[in-house]
This record gives structure tokens, C-alpha cells and sequence, in this order.
């Protein structure tokens, strides 16, 4: 994008004919939301170009400017599928090569009929708790309102539940019990406004590379970065100080932290009497957390965690980003809790460059959570348990509604293979891939007896379905989303979808409408303002505003026309005004390394694909860039095993086996294997351990323990 001397020139570039258009709207990737432009001719979609966005200020990642031809692929499901009658589910997972020996096409009405009637079968015979919904953060909030809504209303259940379930559930627990508010409270782009920003296990370079830039911006400003991880990022290279950490010992270390600062007194007094609470705990647990005593824990030395506690708490202005490496934990919840204590206990928080960032991972993860998407909280995060609550949306959506806190993601498997859950809709999510215990997971599936798949390709999800629903890709349709700064954005519609395809929101409305509910929207607007009539945080910003200024950060003043791009300013969202300090002590992973399972196996995402890879995998660009299952390894752990680069292992758990090519990585410590899990070729989850932190009921995808070996080349004498 930014080649001096136009060498280098990219081969998609804008259509100039006649009928060529170009349509604004937001990049269906991570987090972040740059704001770009599809440069479209008829129905295809040339190019991408960056937008001078809020937080993209036109540059865009290798996914955002080339992985948007997925939606052309000769793969798209172009008409309703419905499992072929006698042909039985197993856990094995169904080639799209080999969709005719289990699946018939079927017109509209009759899929739409035949996934009603089966669920309807199944909640008059066994009761609503035997329903769900998996709903997704890569659609639209008024996707994701309206499914939480018919799972609610229609099943009568509150079984429903996405992607942050694996994602950033745990931080979301910390947040709501320690501050009142699971949304961040300063921006991506505050970075440049902070004099110390502490990133800790994330890699944003790979996850959130256009964060990143800002990242790498402010500390060529003068911004001293601080990145605490058991992987040597991309960007160490622009840190002050890098901690590689010992994987699993965040607790131990950031308790160190806060140690040194109460010690020293070098915490802030004032905002800790003033607008905090519960501090006794805190400081009695944390001074048992000596440097001296966690650095033989964590690998730090001593002197270094001295020297970036005392750095963090004499800073005017710091930050803290964290990623999925502190959430995905049995103890995720515990290592958000110590980073939230630490930012209120030097009083780095609710001013701008002063705050914390759980860096979301999907597109709309954090629309989907404020449209209700979760099985405890309906929209706005109001408990399903509270009456008053409740009295709410029942008279919002004039029915009845269940009071018993649903089933999450893991749960849900769980229930389908104890056989207490028969019904799934499962709606642009693929849980046979991103489910830890895949191999336990697939089971679960193979045993339900209805299962509705809502999806734009036929993932591995798909091949249990017993109905599936061809969808809208994002660039088809328009809608609402909501990035991990709190910035409401318009996604609009370029193209149409192919074949017999349908909008997400209209499939939604004609499932509902066969199940017994009477909606009548007209359009996305009209979710839209049922959305802001639900959720307070939105309920200023109306869909003229965004159309003019394209992107909004709530909370927002109508009145003013201003925006709080900084939260907890004064008081905290909680009974008291205050914020709860809670102590966290150093706990250990589920599953620790043995003498049979040496290794400690971390899963997570790599630059050039996305999710579980149905997307990114079927773009052009971006599987050539990537095109085959790769497993990191450090050089000294290779020598170890006898394995040369690019030669195939096989990786063993206690759950599952896998087979990938070696790739040699300096930055990965001695006796862990880092593996992205987007290939389905090499599921990382069939190792991953389906242990769940018992509060934000999260998997611990980034630590099991596994065996690794070469794989034996065959040769003609044997």
C-alpha cells in the first residue's frame, strides 16, 4: 500500500468501466473495523480499498484488502439442504465433494417447514431445555438481536449463546463483577496518547494488525511499550521491555507486579480510597507474591519486574491491551481480574491514554454480546435471573419469558452428547471446528436429533445438520456492527447473493414465523430501532446519524452530538459508583505436561486466515500466501525430535491426533508448539482440552499437554 517508488503494485485494482460502482462499508474481519470501500462491477467485487475510518485511518490488513473473493468461490451453498432420509450421522466429517450421498436440494418453504417442525416436535415432547441456538459475531447486531430474540421467545429457552464463549468470556466476567461494564474504556488509538501501554498475551501484528500500526506508531512517538507473552511477537521489536513469560504464570506475575507498587507506595491513594473498593484483599493477597519468589515461577528476573511495576505506576498516562492469551484459561477470568486491580490500583483508568482494552477478536463480538447473545444477560447485560429484568423484555416482546440461565457453547456439546439437548440452530458459527475435544465435540453433534445449519459455505458443522439454510456473506448484506473500540458502523450490501441464497435476517424471520411468532420487520431499520429500544448504550444513535457519519461511538448524546470515547470518567456503572478490587492467587492449568506428554500445546490465529478458515482458506490471495497446515516448533525441540522444516509430525493428546508440517520458529519457547486452528485438514482441536474457567465458562484452548514425534517416511523396502 505505501511502496515509495510504486514497485510494487497490487493485481486487484479498481474496475473503471461503466457500470462500475463503489459501495462503503466495514471490513468483515477482526476486531478493529477498518472502514473500506468494495469496489464492485455487476455482482462481482474487484477490490477493497481502506477508508479514512476512526480506527483505520485508511490502511487495511492482508485479509481486509485481499480475502473478499471468498464470497465468489464455486464452494458458496446456493440452495436449502435437507438430509437425505435413513442416512445415518456419524462423528466423521462429510468432504463438500460428497454433499449428494447425504443431502437432497430443497426449495425454501420445505426446508423452512421441515427445521420448524422439528423443532416444535421436540419442545412439545421434551420441553423447551432441550432447544438452542448458537448465534454468530461475524453477522450483523441486528442479526444477532433477532436470533437471540426467537431463541427466547420461540424456544422459550435461554440456551443461546456465540463466539465470545471462546473468546473473550472470561474478561467480559471480570469486567462486569469488578467495574459494571464489560465495554473498554479507551480506544485503540489512545495508544498514542498514553506514555506507557502494557500489551500482554496478544499478538495484534498477527490478530489485530491494523491496531497494531497505532501501536508501532506511538512508540516511534515516544510511547513506551511494555509486552508480556510466551511468544516473541512482532512486536517486541518496537517494545521497551519484553517479558516471555513461562506460559500459564500471568497470575503469578502481574500479583508481582502489584506487589512491588503497594511495597514501594507507589500506588495511586487518592483514587483507590476514593473510587475503589476492597483493597485489603487485594494488597494482603499480593504481598505474598514477592519478585524474588515468582520470577523462578514465570522466568522474569527479579530486577526486570521491578523495573516495569515501578514504570507502569510513575507513568502520567498507561494502558493495558490484552488478548485471548490471557483469556482462554481455566483461570482467564483471574488473570483479567489482576490486570483490571492493577490499572485501578495506580488510577490508570477513565482518562484518556489512561485504561484498559480486551482486544475483541471477531468482527462483531462486542454487538453481538450488547444484543443479548449470551445465555445469562439479555441485551444491555441485564440478567435473565433478575425480575426486573426480565418484566423488561417480556413487555418489549409481549410473551412470557424463561428465567433460568441457558446453556453455553460447551455446555451445549456436553448436553448433546449426555443426550439432554436434541435441537441446535446453529447460525454462521462452526463449532466442529472451533469446539475444543473436537473429537468428543463431533460426537455430541452426530447425536442430536435435529440440527439447523445457517451458513454461506458447507462447513464441517454443516455435514451433521439436518437442515441447512444457504446465507448471505457479508458483503450481501447490510446491517449494523459494533467493533472492540465501542464503534457503531454500517456495513452496506455490494452484491447480491448467489443462487437461491438468502438475507440471514429474512431465513430468521421465516423460521419464527413457523414456530409460532408473529414479527413483522420490514427492513433492517426497523431491527435497528427495536435494538436501541432494548439496549441503552444505543439507544441515542439513530440510523440517519450513522448513515451521515458512518461510525458512532456509544455511549452517544443525540443532544450534543457527542460521543464518550472514554468510560468511568467518574463513577463506575455499579450500586456504589465504585470499583471492586479482586484478588486472584496463582492457580495452575487443567492439564499440566508429563513424562508421556511433554509439551505444552497453545492454539490461536496467524495473519493470513481467519476463525476455522472457511472464509480466508477459499480466498485466492490468502491461501497461496498460506496454503497448507502448519505446526511452530523451536529449532532446539526440532533437533530434539530428529525433524527437519517442512517435514510431517504427529502430534498426540490424551484426546486426539493430528498430522502437520513443521515449521521452524525461534520465537516459540523450548517445549511448547504453537498451531493456528483454521485447517480442517489439521484440527488443533481435536488435542484442545474442553476445561472451562468456572466463571466466564471459557475453554482453555492455549495450554494442554501433548507428545510430538516425526512422522516415519516410508521407503519401497518397507
Amino acid at each position: 500500500q505505501a511502496c515509495p517508488t510504486d514497485a510494487l503494485l497490487s493485481k486487484f485494482t479498481p474496475a473503471q468501466k461503466n457500470n462500475s460502482k463503489s459501495v462503503d462499508s466495514v471490513c468483515p474481519y477482526c476486531g478493529v473495523g477498518c472502514l473500506l470501500s468494495f469496489n464492485v462491477q455487476g455482482e462481482k467485487i474487484n477490490s477493497v480499498t481502506g477508508r479514512n475510518g476512526p480506527s483505520n485511518n485508511s490502511r487495511l490488513c492482508v485479509k481486509g484488502r485481499y480475502g473478499f473473493d471468498y464470497i465468489h468461490h464455486k464452494d458458496r451453498l446456493i440452495n436449502p439442504l435437507i438430509r437425505l432420509k435413513g442416512v445415518q450421522k456419524t462423528s466423521a466429517i462429510i468432504e463438500p465433494s460428497k454433499i449428494k450421498d447425504y443431502f437432497r436440494e430443497a426449495t425454501w418453504e420445505e426446508a423452512l417447514d421441515f427445521a420448524a417442525n422439528g423443532f416444535l416436535e421436540i419442545k412439545n415432547r421434551n420441553g423447551s431445555q432441550y432447544l438452542s441456538g448458537l448465534g454468530s459475531a461475524k453477522g450483523s447486531n441486528e442479526e444477532a438481536y433477532l436470533f437471540q430474540k426467537l431463541v427466547r421467545t420461540g424456544f422459550q429457552t435461554n440456551n443461546v449463546d456465540h463466539c465470545t464463549r471462546l473468546c473473550h468470556a472470561s474478561s467480559v466476567a471480570a469486567m462486569l463483577e469488578m467495574l459494571g461494564s464489560a465495554a473498554v474504556s479507551n480506544q485503540v488509538s489512545d495508544v498514542g496518547k498514553t506514555d506507557v501501554a502494557i500489551v500482554i498475551g496478544a499478538k495484534p501484528t498477527v490478530n489485530h494488525p491494523v491496531a497494531a500500526t497505532f501501536m508501532k506508531n506511538a512508540a516511534k512517538n515516544g510511547t513506551k511499550i511494555i509486552v508480556i507473552d510466551p511468544y516473541r511477537s512482532e512486536l517486541t521489536r518496537h517494545a521497551e521491555y519484553f517479558f516471555q513469560l513461562r506460559p500459564d504464570t500471568d497470575v503469578a506475575l502481574l500479583n508481582s507486579l502489584m506487589h512491588v507498587i503497594i511495597k514501594e507506595n507507589l500506588y495511586d491513594e487518592n483514587f483507590v480510597l476514593g473510587r475503589t473498593e476492597n483493597f485489603d484483599e487485594l494488597r494482603e493477597c499480593v504481598l505474598k507474591y514477592s519478585p524474588e519468589e515468582v520470577a523462578p515461577i514465570c522466568g522474569i528476573a527479579a530486577a526486570d519486574i521491578k523495573t516495569v511495576a515501578r514504570m507502569y505506576a510513575k507513568a502520567q498516562k498507561a494502558m493495558i491491551f490484552w488478548g485471548m492469551g490471557i483469556s482462554q484459561h481455566v483461570h482467564g477470568t483471574d488473570n483479567a481480574r489482576c490486570l483490571i486491580s492493577l490499572a485501578l490500583l495506580c488510577g490508570q483508568i477513565g482518562r484518556p491514554g489512561a485504561g484498559i482494552h480486551p482486544l475483541r477478536g471477531q468482527n462483531n463480538v462486542q454487538g453481538a454480546s450488547d444484543s443479548g447473545l449470551i445465555p445469562m444477560v439479555y441485551p444491555n447485560y441485564l440478567p435473565v435471573e433478575d425480575t426486573t429484568s426480565r418484566k423488561r423484555f417480556e413487555a418489549l416482546w409481549q410473551t412470557d419469558l424463561n428465567k433460568d440461565p441457558g446453556l453455553t457453547v460447551v455446555e451445549m456439546t456436553q448436553a448433546a452428547y449426555a443426550g439432554d439437548l436434541k435441537a441446535m440452530y446453529i447460525m454462521g458459527e462452526n463449532p466442529a471446528m472451533s469446539d475444543p475435544n473436537l473429537n468428543h465435540a463431533r460426537e455430541g453433534f452426530a447425536r442430536l436429533e435435529h440440527l439447523v445449519v445457517q451458513d454461506i459455505f458447507f462447513t464441517e458443522t454443516a455435514g451433521f445438520a439436518d437442515v441447512v439454510f444457504p446465507a448471505s456473506a457479508f458483503p450481501e448484506k447490510t446491517g449494523t456492527f459494533t467493533n472492540t473500540d465501542r464503534r457503531v458502523q454500517l456495513g452496506r450490501q455490494a452484491v447480491s447473493p448467489p443462487g437461491k441464497a438468502k438475507q440471514d435476517i429474512w431465513i430468521i424471520q421465516q423460521l419464527a414465523k413457523r414456530i409460532g411468532l408473529s414479527w413483522d420487520y420490514e427492513g433492517v431499520e426497523d431491527v435497528f430501532e427495536e435494538i436501541r429500544a432494548a439496549n441503552d448504550s444505543m439507544s441515542e444513535i439513530s440510523w440517519a446519524n450513522l448513515e451521515r457519519e458512518q461510525s458512532l461511538t456509544y455511549p452517544y448524546d443525540s443532544t450534543t452530538k457527542q460521543s464518550e470515547t472514554v468510560l468511568f470518567t467518574k463513577s463506575f456503572p455499579k450500586p456504589s459508583g465504585k470499583a471492586t478490587f479482586i484478588a486472584a492467587d496463582y492457580s495452575k492449568a487443567d492439564e499440566l505436561p508429563d513424562e508421556s506428554y511433554p509439551f505444552i500445546f497453545i492454539t490461536g490465529r496467524q495473519l493470513e486466515h481467519w476463525h476455522t478458515g472457511s472464509m480466508t482458506t477459499r480466498s485466492l490471495v490468502l491461501k497461496s500466501l498460506e496454503p497448507h497446515a502448519v505446526v511452530s516448533l523451536n529449532l532446539a525441540d526440532m533437533e530434539a525430535i530428529g525433524c527437519k522444516e517442512h517435514e510431517s509430525v504427529i502430534i498426540e493428546s490424551r484426546r486426539g491426533r493430528i498430522e502437520a508440517k513443521i515449521r521452524q520458529d525461534s520465537r516459540v519457547q523450548i517445549r511448547s508448539i504453537f498451531m493456528a486452528f483454521c485447517y480442517s485438514e489439521a484440527s488443533a482441536n481435536l488435542l484442545t482440552n474442553e476445561a472451562v474457567d468456572p466463571f466466564g465458562k471459557i475453554p482453555e484452548f492455549k495450554f494442554c499437554a501433548v507428545r510430538i514425534k516425526r512422522k516415519a517416511i516410508k521407503t519401497e523396502s518397507n
